[in-house]
Parts: structure tokens; C-alpha cells; sequence
């Protein structure tokens, strides 16, 4: 994975809107008005949000008479996760290491 489509996929996520938006999607596809509910922001906001998050390539839409449903693509997903997956030893080293001191702590 070409690592400025790393960098677009993790700058989407930094978002907490956008995050909201892909948990939703991920139950379904959804029109801009049905993503907008939960938000106490306005459909140009989520229109703005859906467009960053379809130029990450983390969604899709389409297009139905006026709607344009939005559809996840979890492709941009998993390259995020394989990328993260080889920082798993590390983090889990450091979580044992943290056991192991608490552990000597309860100890002592």
C-alpha cells in the first residue's frame, strides 16, 4: 500500500464524525440525511465529511434517482490494520512489561 493512501486513510479516521459516519455504514448503506441524524450538525457538514472520507477511498457512493447512498469500502480498513498489526509486539511487549512491574509492585 503506497504510503500516501496510508496517510489519506489515517487523517479520515482522525475525525471523530468520520469514525461515527463508517460505524454507521459499516450496518449499512445510508443517504446523507440518514447519516446526519445522530449529528447535531448540519448535511453540508456531513456532505463535507463524506466527501474526505470518499477520497480516502473509505467509502463509495452511489447514485439512485436524487439519492446518493453511501456505501463502505473496507479495503483502505484493512491495509490500516496490517500496517498497525506490526506494532502488535511491540504494544504487547509493553503491556507484559507493565504486568510484570505491577505484579513486583503487589509483591513488595
Amino acid at each position: 500500500m503506497a504510503t500516501d493512501e496510508l496517510t489519506s486513510t489515517f487523517a479520515a479516521l482522525a475525525d471523530p464524525t468520520r469514525r461515527a459516519i463508517l460505524g454507521r455504514l459499516a450496518d449499512g448503506e445510508a443517504t446523507v440525511n440518514e447519516l446526519a441524524e445522530p449529528f447535531p450538525l448540519s448535511v453540508q457538514a456531513i456532505s463535507h465529511h463524506l466527501k474526505v472520507l470518499e477520497q480516502a477511498g473509505l467509502i463509495t457512493r452511489g447514485r439512485t434517482a436524487q439519492l446518493r447512498p453511501s456505501q463502505l469500502r473496507a479495503a483502505p480498513l484493512g491495509d490500516a490494520a496490517q500496517w498497525l498489526e506490526k506494532y502488535r509486539p511491540f504494544w504487547e511487549g509493553s503491556f507484559d512489561r507493565l504486568e510484570e512491574r505491577l505484579k513486583a509492585t503487589d509483591d513488595g
